[in-house]
């Protein structure tokens, strides 16, 4: 079966970094898009793309929300996609959720992506 499972979610400080990891199974990233995905606490039927990455050619794509403060990577042979986020800001927060997409290109696009995590929670207290 499927599975994505996020984890490192936590409460840090404005300014301050979080890594988190996105441990997949039964998933040959060579043939996935892998994004990350966010939902605040106030907008709990909408889903924001933050970056994306192809498991192909390793192209990614950022919203620029993210751009310049979180990066996405992911590790093949581990079947783990991360997201580095540095320089936190209170609308940081939310539910995080990685997810995967067969399509050939990369995309932001929440409908867009087929498998799902539960989410792990980042809180940015000011």
């Amino acid at each position: 079966e499927r599975q994505l499972v996020e984890s490192g979610g936590g409460l840090v400080q404005v300014g301050g970094s979080l890594s988190l990891s996105c441990a997949a199974s039964e998933f040959d990233f060579d043939d996935y898009n892998l994004g990350w995905f966010r939902q605040a606490p106030d907008k709990e039927r909408e889903r924001e793309g933050v970056i994306c990455i192809s498991g192909r050619d390793g192209t990614t794509y950022s919203t620029e929300s993210a751009k310049g403060r979180f990066t996405i990577s992911s590790d093949n042979a581990k079947n783990t996609v991360y997201l580095q986020m540095t320089n936190l800001k209170p609308e940081d927060t939310a539910l995080y959720f990685c997810a995967a997409d067969t399509a050939t290109y990369i995309s932001n696009v929440p409908s867009r992506y087929d498998y799902w995590g539960p989410g792990t929670q980042v809180t940015v207290s000011s």
